[in-house]
C-alpha cells in the first residue's frame, strides 16, 4: 500500500481545465498541475480518452500532484471527441490522434509555465500513443515513459493472439462503445455541451466493425506499430510492464529494437502503475519517474543510465490459484537485451509424453481437443482481481497432448520468450494450436507459466495467411509470452498442446485433428544462469503518492460473478467475466458515477460454430442538471464463413430514452 504524501518541495496549483487549441480550431480539454514559485519547468503530458473530469479523476490527482510537487508541470489531456474535448473519435490510435498529440506538445512547450521541454507518460492507451508520437519526433518531446503498452498493435494487444481472434476483441469494443457517447460537463464546456453530446450519440459505433474487417496484419495494424521502424524513435524510452499484464512482451522487444537510450522494467504486476498495484510488491514508482525525468530534462546526475538495461522480477514457483495478492521472488537484471548470458536449452517433445534434452525416434501423435480446453485459462490481460488467473492446468491437460520432463535435479530459472518449433500436419484447412508451459509440482499440481497461440494459417506470417493442405507436413514456430520464472529442483517442466483454447481464442470453423511429429518438435527454453550482481542492485524506494480527490465509494454489485458453468445435458459451457462495476460519488464536482458491465462467453461442446460472446454495459453520470446514461448490449456469433455483430444502444436522460440505434452486420471470416 502506497503512503499518502501530504507535503512536497513545491506548493501545487491545480487548474481544473485549460483549453489546448488545435490548428483546425478544435479545442481540447486538459487539467493542469504546476509547481508554484519556480518559473518555467519541464512538462509531463498524459493523453487519454478516459474522461479526466470524472473518469480518471482520483488516480490523476495521486500521480500528477505528486510530480508537480517535485517540480514538473503535469497535463492530463482528453483525446479529441472524449471527455470535455471537442470533436469526434473514430477509433484507437488514429492519425488524427497522433497529429493532435504533436500539436498539443508544441502548444505546451510554448506556454510561459513550461521551459520548452515535454515528456509523455502513460499506461495502456497513454503508453501506446506515447510511442506513436515519439516516432513522429515533435521537437519539444524529450523522453517518454510507456507502461503496459505495445510496439506491435496486431501481435500484442487485445485484438488478436498469434493470428487467432482474441476473446477481448469484442469485449473491448463494448467497453469503448460505453465511453464514447457520454456527455461533456457544462461546467467545463458551457451550454454547447448538449450539442456535443448529441453529435457523439450519432457518431458512436462499435469499433469491432473496424477490427474484424482486418483479421490479418495489414496496413491498418501497421499504422501505430512502432516496430515497423524502431529507428524513428530517437529519444530516451523507459518501458515498463508486469508479468501478469497482457503487454509484458513488448518491453524486451523495445529494448532489442530501439537504439537510443532505453531502460526496461517488469515487475509481478497486473495492468497497473507499479506504485498502486493489486499484485505486490509495489515500488516507489513516482520516484522512478522523477529520477528519469530529472536526468533527461533537468540534467540531474541520478545515475539512471548506470542501471542495467533490463530489470525484472524473477518469480518463484507458486501453486495454482485464481488470485494472487503477491508474488514471491527477487529483482534480477541484465546489462543488455537480448542478453548473451541466456542459455537456450532444447527440450524435445518425445513419444510417451516425455520432454527431454535428447530427441527420440520420430512418432506421429494426434490430438483433437474438446471445446472445454481453455475453461481453466483465466483472463488475457489482468487487473489482479476477480479470479483472473488460470486454475490447475490438469483440467485443460485432459484434452491436450502433454509432455513432461523428469524431476529437475537443480533449480532452473528462465527469462525470455520460450518458442515451440512444431512439425505437424492437420486434417482441416483452418486450425489453431495453443501451447502452454507449465510448472508441475511433486504432488501433481500444475501452474501455467506462460502461453502462446498460433493460427496455423499464419505459419508463414500474420500478413499472408494460407490454408493448410490436409496431410501435408509443415513447420511452424509458436512464440510464447516472455516470462521470468524459477522452477525449483524436484519440479517438472510440462508442455501442453491443444487445438482449442476457448474463450481466449475463437475456435476454427471445424474441429481439427493436429498430428504432431514427436521427436522432431522441440521447445527452446531461455535459461538464465545465476548472476552475483543481482545482489548489488539498487533498492527501490517505498511507494508513495499524493492524496486523491475526494471520493465516496457506494455499494455496487457486479452484473455477473467470475464463473464457469457447464450444462451436462446440453453440453453448453458459459464463462462470465464482470467488467467495470463501480459506484462512487465525487463531492468536489457534485457528480456520482455508476457503472456495471459484463462479458459472457458461450459454446456447446462439439460445435465450434456455437461460439458466442455477449456483452452488456450501463453507465450513468448523475450531475446537478440531471442523470445521463449509456445502455448497450452486444453479441458476436459466427457461421462457417462469417462473423455476425449485433449491438443495441440506448441513451437516456433522467431515465427517458433520448436516442436509440441498432447494428446487425456480417463480416467474412479471413482464415480465422
Amino acid at each position: 500500500m502506497a503512503t499518502i504524501r501530504e507535503t512536497f518541495p513545491n506548493e501545487v496549483e491545480i487548474v481544473e481545465n485549460i483549453v489546448v487549441p488545435m490548428p483546425d480550431g478544435t479545442r481540447l480539454a486538459a487539467k493542469l498541475w504546476r509547481p508554484q514559485g519556480t518559473g518555467p519547468v519541464p512538462a509531463i503530458l498524459e493523453y487519454l480518452p478516459y474522461r479526466k473530469r470524472e473518469g480518471t479523476r482520483g488516480r490523476d490527482q495521486k500521480m500528477h500532484a505528486w510530480l508537480a510537487g517535485h517540480g514538473y508541470a503535469c497535463i492530463r489531456l482528453d483525446i479529441r471527441g472524449t471527455g470535455d474535448s471537442e470533436g469526434l473519435i473514430d477509433d484507437e490510435y488514429t492519425e488524427r490522434e497522433i497529429l493532435d498529440g504533436c500539436d498539443a506538445i508544441a502548444w505546451i512547450a510554448a506556454q510561459p509555465w513550461c521551459d520548452g521541454q515535454v515528456a509523455m507518460y502513460g499506461i495502456s492507451w497513454g503508453g501506446f500513443n506515447g510511442l506513436q508520437i515519439a516516432a513522429r519526433r515533435p521537437p519539444a518531446l524529450k523522453t517518454i515513459i510507456t507502461v503496459g503498452s505495445t510496439d506491435d498493435r496486431y501481435a500484442t494487444d487485445v485484438h488478436y493472439i498469434g493470428g487467432c481472434l482474441s476473446k477481448d476483441n469484442f469485449d473491448w469494443s463494448a467497453t469503448m462503445l460505453a465511453h464514447n457517447d457520454l456527455p461533456p460537463d457544462p461546467e467545463i464546456v458551457g451550454p454547447k455541451w448538449r450539442e456535443m453530446w448529441q453529435a457523439r450519440m450519432r457518431h458512436n459505433s462499435p469499433w469491432i466493425l473496424h477490427w474484424l474487417a482486418h483479421q490479418r496484419r495489414d496496413g491498418y495494424w501497421r499504422h501505430g506499430s512502432v516496430c515497423e521502424d524502431f529507428s524513428a524513435i530517437d529519444i530516451p524510452v523507459f518501458a515498463v510492464s508486469g508479468w501478469a499484464d497482457n503487454y509484458s512482451e513488448s518491453v524486451p522487444r523495445l529494448l532489442a529494437g530501439l537504439s537510443g537510450p532505453r531502460r526496461g522494467l517488469i515487475g509481478p504486476w497486473a495492468h497497473s502503475f507499479p506504485h498502486d498495484v493489486a499484485v505486490e510488491p509495489a515500488i516507489g514508482w513516482l520516484q522512478e519517474v522523477k529520477r528519469w525525468c530529472d536526468h533527461w530534462m533537468k540534467d540531474a546526475s541520478g545515475g539512471v543510465m548506470d542501471d542495467p538495461m533490463y530489470r525484472v522480477w524473477m518469480q518463484e514457483s507458486v501453486a495454482p490459484s485464481t488470485c494472487y495478492l503477491d508474488r514471491k521472488g527477487r529483482w534480477v537484471a541484465e546489462a543488455d537485451w537480448p542478453s548473451r548470458r541466456i542459455d537456450h536449452h532444447k527440450l524435445h517433445l518425445n513419444a510417451g509424453g516425455r520432454l527431454g534434452g535428447t530427441a527420440a525416434e520420430s512418432t506421429d501423435l494426434a490430438i483433437c481437443s474438446p471445446l472445454w480446453v481453455g475453461l481453466a485459462s483465466g483472463e488475457v490481460g489482468r487487473y489482479g482481481e476477480d479470479a483472473e488467473w488460470p486454475t490447475d492446468q490438469r483440467e485443460d491437460d485432459g484434452g491436450s497432448l502433454v509432455f513432461v520432463s523428469d524431476p529437475l535435479p537443480v533449480r532452473t530459472e528462465i527469462l525470455g520468450a520460450p518458442q515451440l518449433h512444431l512439425r505437424f500436419s492437420c486434417d482441416k484447412p483452418l486450425a489453431l494450436v495453443a501451447v502452454r508451459l507449465n510448472d508441475v509440482m511433486p504432488d501433481g499440481r500444475s501452474t501455467r507459466v506462460t502461453i502462446g497461440c498460433l493460427n496455423l494459417t499464419h505459419r508463414d506470417g500474420h500478413d499472408d495467411p494460407k490454408p493448410l493442405e490436409p496431410g501435408r507436413v509443415y513447420d511452424a514456430v509458436v512464440d510464447l509470452d516472455d516470462i521470468a520464472h524459477a522452477f525449483p529442483s524436484g519440479h517438472r517442466i510440462a508442455v501442453a498442446l491443444s487445438t482449442t483454447y476457448w474463450p481466449v481464442a475463437w475456435p476454427s470453423p471445424e474441429l481439427s485433428t493436429l498430428t504432431v511429429r514427436a521427436g522432431e518438435t522441440w521447445l527452446d527454453l531461455p535459461v538464465r544462469p545465476p548472476d552475483p550482481a543481482d545482489a548489488t542492485l539498487r533498492s527501490f524506494d517505498p511507494p508513495e503518492m499524493a492524496a486523491p480527490t475526494p471520493s465516496i465509494d457506494l455499494s455496487a454489485e457486479p452484473a455477473v460473478r467470475r464463473t464457469v458453468t457447464r450444462d451436462l445435458l446440453s453440453g453448453e459451457m458459459v464463462v462470465d467475466f464482470p467488467r467495470w462495476t463501480s459506484a462512487h460519488e465525487l463531492p468536489d464536482i457534485g457528480q456520482t458515477v455508476t457503472s456495471d458491465a459484463f462479458a459472457r462467453y458461450r459454446i456447446s461442446d462439439g460445435d465450434p460454430l456455437s461460439a458466442a460472446c455477449e456483452t452488456g454495459a450501463n453507465v450513468v453520470i448523475h450531475r446537478k442538471d440531471g442523470a445521463f446514461g449509456h445502455h448497450s448490449t452486444g453479441r458476436l456469433t459466427c457461421d462457417a464463413t462469417h462473423f455476425r455483430v449485433e449491438t443495441t444502444l440506448r441513451i437516456t436522460e433522467n431515465g427517458t430514452t433520448v436516442f436509440e440505434r441498432r447494428w446487425d452486420e456480417r463480416i467474412p471470416r479471413d482464415h480465422v
